[in-house]
């Protein structure tokens, strides 16, 4: 019986904007997302799958070995490439020079020569590695080409690279580099067939290669084939696009040399592409540089471009930190042109939101309302405004705002973000309208991720009229379009509730929101690996076992992107990861809108590779000792630091659980740790005793109330004092959704969402004593009327003291 049938016949028996607040005052748009409930039953597709990649697995086992010490000699001779690692190497590929290892050592013993410009020897390594490495052939002829022409023989490289299809069939992720080396070295009476065949392969697969290498290559061939004006538009968008590469700076000098030989008959970059590589700058933090860049642009354009230039180099300025002198410089500028002084009147509006000035900031806005109305400047800086207000508590400033984004602008994000705050503070007040924004907030924004908040808070005001047909059909719609949103679990939470649980779904409802258009997320159909994932993982595994893990993630990105199954992908080189941090981080990256699968759409190994739990035996006895739900604390390490027990984040914080010095030598004394050290906040250990410990006297001083436990861990207990005054919260998600800071309000959701899909994956593994129950996130208490504290301030991030320091460098992700 062949190996897959013989395992699936065992197997058979068994039973995912910007105008969102930050703490720093910063933002991004995110989606909030919630986990599934486990279903224990595998789908039977998955006995299939399951029976390839075991099958996969049992013939590679015994090769692991051999391939695991070479791989440890390619590391050690790449570090560091000294004659006793050269006779390492050369020994291991003797032994084995008659299988496929050998030839891998003789390729990492052609690369490192190629590196160190030794091309002769790099060229009889090359030689000798291809015939036992068909499956990396297109590796091998472009790095024996590359020794080619770094040894000027170009003959070498027209023979190494003859047949440029190799490299298309699967498409190679250094196609592009191979069509260049190709189209420089192409001479003789074919030269110029031999161009247009490395510019033919590059424009083929123009959409799946790598930028700017695929731009590049093209800007190259096209200079090689005598077309000037061509190789200059290639070379402009390498060097205005990816202003940080290499590429960049060899396009400038050969655009300096078109420049001197077309002269009046060069091409002239467009004012937008011209303006693209400070925004590039900016996107890169790079402020000093994309000031420069704004600045020097100024006398070259014209027009409405030599604004946005002149904007944009203020922008560089406030950006770096120097809100008061952009504010100065901007303020100076006087525009003729609509567009540009849009963008000039939204950053002097930013610039006085930073400075506190909320005199200016108004006026800046009432400057936009009287003369650009539909400008989308004028869109940010109504939220921007309204976001200033919100973090201070103060309605009756924000409310106007956000009334108008949302009435003057066609429905998108920030038009949904708007009409969702006046929504909200209806809801809190159990306004009469309440109900009537809550589902015109669904109908005009489906594609929103608050229709989910929005599907949810409608249901609970139903519930509260005794309407639970109605409420029903709210919480069946969210499971159903919005499986794993934050309120998804909650609203199971609720269908569980009695009144609910015998309810039927209101016929009404049910077709009213069917009529809508919510988004259609994509379902992951993972079943048996097709050809080109198989092709795609053997060239990874190769490429693992020659010391190359670099290659391996590179090919695997670029399979995801061209012809390969991305989850199963994902799966291979998360496996292939060396530390749970890293496997953690490419399952992420490559998994998609994995927030949108149906658990039991998926192998629990997909899940697991997701949700890890590495230190499983140190977090449980951490987490017992404290009384604390594993699941939970395993769920915040994955938000703080994505298992990363090396994480040292800006804010000065350490290891798993982020914890800052201080607080770190005040745990350690009260758990009675003698001559504690700093640095042992990177031992796993240690940071988890310390960390649950931490969290637990968090929990205490909440009484058990996860929520407000966790937004305190993020944003700082006396900022939670605060907003707990704001309203009168009926129920937990209530005080959650109220968070002001988008990154605490996220932060929040996604631990608890996360902890329900922990549970899920491993509750069946933990023994019953180390697990702890959480405390009820939902309680139902019978409406009163809203109190608020108006006008309460809170403190700026920078002034806040706590324990747990945040990463300001990035957002949570999911």
């Amino acid at each position: 019986m062949p190996c897959g049938s013989s395992i699936a016949a065992s197997l058979s028996t068994l039973h995912p904007p910007w105008w969102i607040i930050f703490i720093s005052n910063w933002s991004a748009a995110s989606q909030i997302m919630m986990n599934a409930y486990w279903v224990q039953t595998f789908p039977a597709r998955w006995f299939k799958t399951a029976a390839v990649l075991l099958c996969i697995a049992s013939l590679a086992t015994a090769a692991t070995a051999a391939s695991g010490a070479l791989a440890n000699l390619v590391k050690t001779y790449r570090e560091n490439p000294t004659p006793r690692g050269k006779a390492a190497l050369l020994a291991y590929a003797r032994a084995h020079s008659s299988d496929a290892n050998g030839a891998l050592a003789h390729l990492a013993l052609g690369v490192v020569a190629y590196q160190q410009k030794d091309n002769a020897a790099a060229a009889a390594y090359f030689n000798q590695a291809r015939p036992g490495l068909p499956k990396l052939a297109d590796y091998v002829d472009y790095y024996q080409a590359a020794a080619a022409a770094q040894a000027t023989d170009l003959a070498a490289v027209q023979r190494d690279l003859r047949d440029l299809k190799e490299f298309s069939a699967p498409l190679s992720p250094v196609a592009a580099k191979a069509a260049l080396l190709a189209a420089k070295a192409a001479t003789g009476s074919d030269a110029k067939e031999k161009t247009a065949a490395a510019i033919q392969l590059v424009r083929d697969n123009y959409e799946h290669l790598p930028q700017p290498d695929a731009d590049f290559a093209l800007a190259s061939a096209y200079e090689a084939q005598g077309d000037p004006a061509q190789a200059a538009a290639f070379y402009q968008r390498v060097y205005f696009s990816h202003p940080a590469t290499h590429e960049a700076a060899e396009a400038s000098t050969a655009l300096e040399h078109l420049r001197v030989t077309l002269g009046a008959a060069y091409p002239p970059a467009m004012p937008p592409q011209m303006l693209e590589r400070g925004d590039r700058w900016l996107a890169a933090h790079e402020y000093v540089k994309a000031r420069q860049e704004f600045e020097a642009l100024v006398p070259q354009l014209g027009g409405v471009e030599r604004e946005q230039a002149q904007v944009r180099a203020g922008a560089a300025r406030y950006l770096g930190g120097d809100a008061g002198g952009a504010y100065s410089y901007l303020k100076e500028l006087k525009f003729p042109h609509d567009e540009g002084d849009a963008e000039r009147l939204y950053y002097l509006e930013e610039c006085s939101r930073h400075m506190g000035a909320n005199d200016h900031m108004e006026e800046a806005v009432k400057q936009l309302n009287r003369h650009h109305q539909d400008s989308p400047w004028r869109l940010k800086a109504l939220i921007a405004a309204g976001n200033r207000y919100l973090v201070e508590n103060q309605p009756s400033h924000y409310e106007p705002f956000y009334r108008a984004g949302y009435e003057s602008f066609a429905p998108d994000a920030g038009t949904a973000y708007c009409h969702w705050k006046i929504t909200w503070d209806a809801y809190m007040a159990r306004k009469k309208e309440a109900a009537e924004l809550l589902r015109e907030q669904i109908a005009k924004y489906p594609f929103d991720p608050r229709a989910a908040t929005a599907l949810y808070f409608l249901g609970r005001l139903e519930e509260e009229q005794s309407n639970f047909t109605v409420a029903r059909a709210c919480y069946n719609k969210i499971d159903a379009n919005f499986p794993h949103y934050y309120y998804a679990v909650l609203a199971r939470e609720r269908l569980t509730h009695n009144a609910m649980a015998g309810a039927v779904p209101d016929p009404k409802t049910t077709t009213w929101l069917a009529s809508l258009e919510f988004p259609s997320h994509e379902r992951l159909a993972i079943e048996e690996p097709t050809a080109a994932t198989r092709a795609r993982i053997e060239r990874a595994r190769l490429l693992i076992a020659a010391g190359f893990p670099d290659w391996a993630e590179t090919e695997v990105r670029f399979g995801t992107k061209v012809d390969g199954q991305a989850h199963l992908l994902a799966m291979e080189t998360a496996k292939l990861s060396p530390s749970t941090f890293a496997s953690l981080r490419r399952m992420k990256s490559l998994s998609g809108d994995y927030l949108a699968l149906p658990y039991e759409s998926a192998p629990k190994k997909f899940w697991q590779l997701l949700f890890p739990l590495p230190w499983q035996k140190d977090l449980m006895e951490s987490s017992r000792r404290a009384s604390l739900d594993p699941f939970l604390v395993a769920a915040l390490i994955r938000q703080e630091s994505e298992f990363n027990a090396a994480a040292l984040s800006h804010a000065n914080a350490y290891g798993l659980t982020q914890i800052v010095p201080s607080t770190g030598r005040a745990l350690a004394r009260q758990q009675g740790m003698r001559r504690f050290r700093t640095d042992q906040l990177f031992d796993p250990a240690v940071n988890l005793r310390l960390g649950s410990v931490y969290i637990r006297s968090l929990l205490d001083q909440w009484n058990g109330k996860w929520e407000e436990t966790l937004a305190s861990y993020n944003a700082g207990k006396s900022r939670v004092i605060d907003w707990k005054t704001w309203n009168n919260y009926r129920e937990p998600a209530e005080f959650v959704e109220s968070i002001p800071f988008t990154e605490t309000r996220e932060y929040v959701q996604a631990v608890l969402r996360n902890a329900s899909l922990y549970r899920e994956i491993y509750a069946e593994n933990i023994p019953a004593a180390d697990r702890v129950e959480p405390a009820p996130r939902i309680v139902h208490v019978k409406a009163k009327p809203r109190t608020r504290v108006k006008g309460v301030r809170i403190q700026k991030a920078s002034h806040v003291k706590r324990g747990v320091a945040r990463k300001r460098h990035r957002k949570p992700a999911a």
